[in-house]
């Protein structure tokens, strides 16, 4: 089992994230990988860029709970999640999420639990830094509707 988890204010080179990934596996036939990439388009006015503060050792604590809860629900060889924090410019990779398992459906589901928990629970604070100023964002209300699908599929 390789499982790696890096919140760091560094740059996120997905390309070379997958690449890395993909050499550490053996008998995986899905493998999903996921970039999340700050837009430019905001609610009313043009995105600058981003920037997200993490709360040390809190953010890592959540983040690796959810990876367990991912690897006790479904059979994956293989896990990454990198999340950057600090300032993050419009085009620049915020997160890389990558799953791999030997069927597909288990690395789609685990990579989209990991991200909806990214979204929503993760201990992270962002601002959205625009052309007429700044300001705090929350998760979208569509965010916590997808969130919850895993909290009703596990009573299931």
């Amino acid at each position: 089992m390789s499982v790696l988890i890096n919140i760091s204010d560094q740059p996120i080179s997905a390309p070379e994230l997958l690449n890395d990934f993909e050499s550490r596996l053996s008998s995986s036939g899905g493998v999903v990988s996921f970039s999340g990439v700050v837009r430019p388009d905001g609610k009313d006015t043009r995105v600058l860029g981003l920037f997200l503060q993490s709360y040390s050792p809190m953010t890592e604590n959540g983040v690796e709970a959810a990876v367990e809860q991912a690897l006790n629900r479904w059979p994956l060889e293989a896990l990454s999640v990198y999340h950057r924090t600090g300032k993050i410019r419009t085009g620049e990779t915020i997160v890389f999420v990558a799953t791999a398992s030997r069927h597909r459906r288990a690395a789609f589901e685990a990579a989209d639990f990991l991200m909806d928990y990214l979204k929503t629970e993760a201990v992270f604070w962002k601002k959205e830094i625009t052309e007429t100023g700044e300001v705090w964002i929350e998760p979208r209300e569509q965010d916590y509707q997808d969130n919850q699908r895993w909290q009703k599929s596990e009573t299931n």
